[in-house]
């Protein structure tokens, strides 16, 4: 998702400096434009809005907190935009830390998967300053269409802990009246021109039960990073003291998806253990 969006940017026009952990990763970026940078310090030092999008927590709390990283190098008024599905906590305190330096922060995770992305038409859902926000917003509709600041830093990460929580539960739904139909001799894909129109109708039925029928589970999104998500919201949850049997159901699930060998397959894999 990451590629995508920051080529969108490039072809906006927009000056990118560009680092991965793995630079094979960035070639095309790099063909389009975009200045390979060799660490996030040199990136940060040579940028006035540095943009992530990483796989875990951990990544996130190393990329903006380590000796090395985002923070302990960029310039007082420069912007930080962390695009991770990430911890609200975290997110928290990285703002804390960034507004004693200085630095306005921003939290916008996303939702649209790889179409999404590479389309430009990702939901962005933003924690932070309302000043900070209008100032990076041309920033997000080069990436996004539903863009909305939610709140205060940390609201980006409740709001898409919703997103995920919807999310949970409404795959089973899907695996489960496919499967359904399968069983009780029907076309599932004719069934589909039915009810992705109607009231069950949802992001994940329109696209990604086609590529349940047809068996193709490449990732858009990984089963892996779904269940950090899931994992996320679920702890959160239970801060509030709130109980969330669905979100518990899919989580487990999942889990035992992975634990066959498929962590790495998009979340639409989850039929798997209806079929």
């Amino acid at each position: 998702m990451g590629k995508s969006m920051a080529k969108n940017l490039l072809q906006a026009g927009y000056n990118l400096n560009t680092y991965t952990r793995t630079k094979s990763k960035a070639v095309e970026l790099i063909e389009l434009g975009a200045t390979w940078k060799d660490s996030v310090a040199e990136l940060a030092s040579d940028s006035d809005i540095v943009i992530s999008i990483v796989g875990y927590p951990s990544d996130v709390e190393q990329i903006y907190l380590s000796e090395n990283g985002v923070l302990n190098n960029l310039k007082s008024g420069s912007y930080i935009i962390d695009m991770t599905t990430s911890s609200p906590l975290l997110t928290e305190k990285i703002a804390s830390i960034a507004k004693e330096k200085g630095i306005h922060s921003l939290d916008a995770p996303v939702s649209g998967g790889d179409i999404g992305a590479r389309n430009g038409k990702l939901t962005i859902m933003v924690g932070g300053e309302q000043q900070a926000f209008k100032t990076v917003l041309p920033l997000f509709q080069v990436m996004g269409e539903n863009i909305i600041l939610q709140g205060e830093s940390g609201a980006g990460q409740h709001t898409k802990m919703c997103n995920q929580i919807t999310i949970a539960s409404n795959m089973i739904g899907v695996c489960e009246a496919i499967t359904y139909a399968e069983k009780a001799g029907l076309n599932p894909e004719r069934v589909l021109e039915s009810i992705t129109t109607g009231a069950a109708g949802s992001w994940s039925l329109t696209n990604l039960a086609p590529r349940m029928i047809k068996g193709d589970y490449e990732p858009g999104f990984y089963v892996k990073h779904f269940i950090k998500d899931m994992t996320i919201a679920l702890e959160t949850a239970k801060e509030m003291n709130l109980t969330t049997p669905g979100l518990e159901l899919s989580l487990s699930l999942y889990q035992r998806l992975a634990e066959s060998g498929e962590e790495d397959s998009g979340t639409q894999a989850l039929i798997k253990l209806f079929k």
